[in-house]
């Protein structure tokens, strides 16, 4: 994980290290952080796709006020992962599209 450790300004304390999973890959990152950050320091640079283009996208604002890092996190689509606190066991996914909610057995399309 690559993190910043020191900075000549800011002062970072992370929280308890967690585990979650991506895309079915278990990954680290530390308790409350945004899930963006958390995947960033993991590798990953590609959070979703445009629906119409497929074009992909990623960290673009960081303060939850653009689209660029909706995922879907434990199920749900549309999440803005710059601003999601990370905990442990989430599972977080790359949306394709505009994301489509999944539907437990037995509830209506």
């Amino acid at each position: 994980m690559d993190l910043i450790s020191s900075h000549p300004v800011l002062n970072f304390e992370h929280r308890a290290k967690v585990s979650f999973c991506f895309d079915g890959k278990e990954m680290e990152g530390f308790e409350g952080e945004p899930i963006a950050m958390a995947l960033h320091a993991n590798g990953v640079k590609i959070y979703r796709y445009t629906p119409e283009r497929k074009r992909p996208r990623g960290f673009f604002c960081a303060i939850g006020k653009c689209s660029s890092c909706f995922m879907v996190v434990d199920g749900v689509p549309n999440v803005r992962t710059c601003v999601t606190p990370l905990k442990r066991g989430m599972k977080v996914e790359t949306q394709s599209g505009r994301g489509a909610i999944k539907l437990f057995p037995g509830e209506g399309a």
